[in-house]
């Protein structure tokens, strides 16, 4: 009895300690303001619910916006669902790939600038693009669009352009930046820097645009709008390759002429002719320069090229011009061709008529007159009228 006395009143002893130990802790939380109060289970379920609703929401709402912002950009990339529009955009050959993609914009090809470019990065787009003018239009996917963008697209646009015989490079190259088909300066800057490989420019020195008069061959062409200068350029220099032949040339060879110099004599007469005379203008042409008797060819045609401007009627003044051009003042033929000549003024310059010609005028009908000496020639001026 007094063991369990003593058992029952340590146990009571502890109790008591354990009691006292949770009455001071709780006295020392009230104290610095703090609860121990565990979440009700009740509160718990209400709160958890919500938020996970909420949570799935915002992952909902999120992958949609996302799934929509997607398939707009799709909608752009492949060309679905979009109004049909077709727009002409030119690209110039310095064009900046995001030059490239704001025209697109502009030209509402394309919706989203950065979309296309990085397409173009990541496919090198930009070194398959040709600068040229081009029709492109909605209903193309980015693929689409740079293919048309491409050298031999047939998005790009071309124009048909004829040169007259008998026009100076200067006049060929204003009709070109006329017709769109390249710049005055660009065609200027190529015709004076590029080496083209061909036989009869290979003695004619880089430097000046003059240097591809006479061989710029006067036809019909086809051209890309806004195409590159100098693939403009050697069009027309393979047409001049073409039409004049080997035979051609080996002609003006037996002739004791090179190329060169019978197409400064064809460009005298193209430049000189009513149409119907090439061949007796030649004859005057040759006549004089095979003769001891006549220093200066004397071509009006030639002082003309000289001048800043041409001159419906020459003054004597003009005529003293100091240029390698002006063939009044100089001996022989000029320092080079004065126009690019077609093929009948090439010919006439390789098969002039037989004659004893060394003058001619042009009459009131319009037509030149042909004459041995001068004095049947100024018989001939004295009839006209003065002006």
């Amino acid at each position: 009895m007094p063991q369990e006395g003593k058992r029952l009143e340590k146990h009571n002893t502890s109790s008591g300690a354990k009691a006292r130990r949770e009455t001071e802790y709780k006295k020392q939380s009230q104290a610095k303001g703090q609860t121990n109060r565990p979440i009700p289970r009740g509160e718990d379920k209400r709160k958890g619910p919500f938020g996970a609703l909420v949570y799935l929401a915002l992952i909902i709402g999120i992958s949609t916006l996302l799934a929509g912002l997607s398939w707009v950009a799709i909608n752009d990339v492949l060309a679905l669902n979009k109004e049909e529009n077709a727009s002409v955009v030119v690209i110039e050959e310095d064009d900046t790939m995001g030059e490239i993609a704001s025209q697109l914009k502009e030209a509402e090809i394309i919706e989203y600038k950065s979309l296309f470019q990085l397409y173009c990065n990541v496919s090198k787009a930009r070194e398959k693009i040709t600068p040229g003018t081009y029709e492109l239009s909605t209903t193309m996917d980015y693929r689409a669009i740079v293919a048309a963008m491409g050298k031999s697209s047939s998005s790009r646009i071309t124009v048909s352009v004829t040169i007259p015989e008998g026009y100076t490079l200067k006049q060929i190259f204003e009709l070109l930046e006329e017709k769109g088909v390249s710049s005055y300066k660009k065609l200027e800057e190529m015709a004076a820097t590029y080496d083209y490989n061909f036989s009869f420019l290979q003695d004619i020195p880089l430097g000046e645009a003059t240097r591809l008069e006479g061989y710029l061959f006067p036809d019909t062409y086809d051209f890309y709008l806004g195409e590159d200068s100098k693939t403009v350029l050697n069009k027309m220099l393979v047409n001049f390759d073409s039409k004049v032949t080997a035979e051609m040339r080996e002609q003006a060879t037996k002739r004791g002429y090179s190329v060169h110099e019978i197409i400064v004599i064809a460009s005298m007469i193209e430049k000189e002719t009513t149409g119907a005379d090439q061949k007796n203008i030649a004859s005057v042409i040759y006549n004089r320069l095979n003769s001891n008797n006549f220093q200066y060819l004397q071509v009006d045609a030639t002082v003309q090229y000289a001048l800043k401007e041409r001159k419906e009627k020459l003054s004597l003044e003009d005529l003293e011009v100091d240029s390698p051009y002006n063939t009044y003042k100089y001996e022989g033929l000029p320092a080079g061709p004065i126009a690019n000549p077609g093929l009948v003024s090439i010919n006439a310059a390789l098969n002039p008529a037989k004659t004893n010609y060394y003058y001619y005028a042009l009459g009131e009908d319009n037509m030149h007159h042909f004459f041995r000496t001068f004095r049947e020639h100024q018989t001939f001026v004295n009839t006209l009228p003065n002006d």
